[in-house]
């Protein structure tokens, strides 16, 4: 039999991968169109006296944050393993994309409360001109960083791609589109003030024209300010089972083991565990129980090689153990209840 190492991808090289360096560049670039478009409308919003744009320029300053926040993150993420942090720093991508989402949770909370109050008192005066050009230029801005960031799902592939933290699905179903966590935030997150934008042009189209419907700016902050808020709920989701270590979206507990039972030799498996560092690396541990006359090389190099393949895993450390009759009974072997 050839010799089986436990090490099937190469060793990555120092620095960001492809895929990350990729996201470096797009996070800077929408930043800087942020940031300049954000000064744009904090002098128009001033101009104009428009809590709607205003607000969409709060929104920018929350991207502005979360962005650098999720530039760092992917620095650190490129930091080696050490013998305290085991695992390197992958997961703090997924922290970015946390602080990306919480960030726009608290403005937006702000942000609905001036709203708030100013549809309780109405001594405000809204220059018409001044915010419908804002609001254009405020689309414009957010169009163009959606452009940035857009990213297409990574191509479907049926080898182990674990250095490159592409993602790959089990069985006949499309892939799942995810791309790079800190980017996929930082997208939605800019849908969200595209809608706002959106939102915020056409009741500066209906000031313009109909100046005594100046309610229709704090209106608009309300709605779309809600709207904002459930575009990050798919994200907030995705990144909390991460972080609870869930069996990842993509994966199922079921195809895996019986994966694992189907090698040859195998009789029982216990103690699975999948969960992922960030939404593409996937990591699996589990015992393998196997017959007395199977070769427990030959098991552990055919189980590694199943898992890396239909499944795509990143990291897989499977114990080998001979079979025996009481596992059966064994209330530590008995796989997990259905969630």
């Amino acid at each position: 039999m050839p010799f089986h190492h436990c090490h099937r991808d190469p060793l990555p090289q120092p620095g960001l991968t492809p895929e990350r360096l990729q996201a470096q560049r797009q996070l800077c670039a929408a930043c800087a169109v942020c940031c300049v478009f954000m000064a744009g409308e904090v002098v128009g919003g001033y101009l104009a006296h428009s809590l709607a744009i205003m607000t969409d320029a709060a929104h920018l300053l929350a991207d502005v944050g979360s962005m650098m926040g999720s530039l760092f993150s992917l620095w650190l993420s490129t930091r080696p393993a050490t013998r305290t942090m085991t695992f390197g720093w992958h997961r703090s991508e997924t922290l970015g994309a946390l602080a990306s989402v919480v960030s726009l949770w608290m403005v937006t909370g702000i942000l609905l409360y001036l709203a708030f109050i100013r549809l309780l008192h109405s001594d405000y005066h809204i220059e018409g001109g001044a915010m419908l050009l804002t609001a254009s230029i405020a689309v414009c801005a957010n169009l163009l960083m959606a452009f940035v960031l857009h990213q297409a799902g990574p191509p479907h592939s049926h080898g182990s791609r674990g250095a490159e933290y592409a993602p790959l699905e089990e069985g006949p179903g499309e892939p799942l589109p995810m791309g790079n966590t800190s980017v996929r935030a930082a997208f939605v997150h800019v849908l969200g003030d595209l809608l706002q934008s959106l939102g915020v042009l056409a009741a500066s189209v209906l000031i313009y024209f109909k100046p005594q419907y100046k309610a229709a700016d704090p209106v608009s902050t309300f709605l779309f300010s809600i709207c904002a808020l459930g575009s990050t709920a798919p994200t907030l989701r995705d990144v909390l089972r991460v972080l609870m270590e869930g069996t990842p979206r993509s994966l199922g507990f079921e195809p895996v083991r019986d994966t694992l039972l189907s090698v040859p030799g195998v009789r029982a498996t216990h103690e699975l565990h999948l969960w992922s560092l960030t939404l593409t690396y996937h990591v699996a541990s589990a015992h393998l129980a196997i017959d007395s006359t199977a070769d427990p090389e030959a098991v552990l190099a055919e189980a590694t090689s199943q898992l890396h393949s239909r499944f795509g895993f990143s990291s897989c450390t499977l114990q080998v153990e001979q079979y025996q009759p009481e596992m059966a009974q064994c209330l530590r072997c008995r796989e997990p209840p259905q969630a």
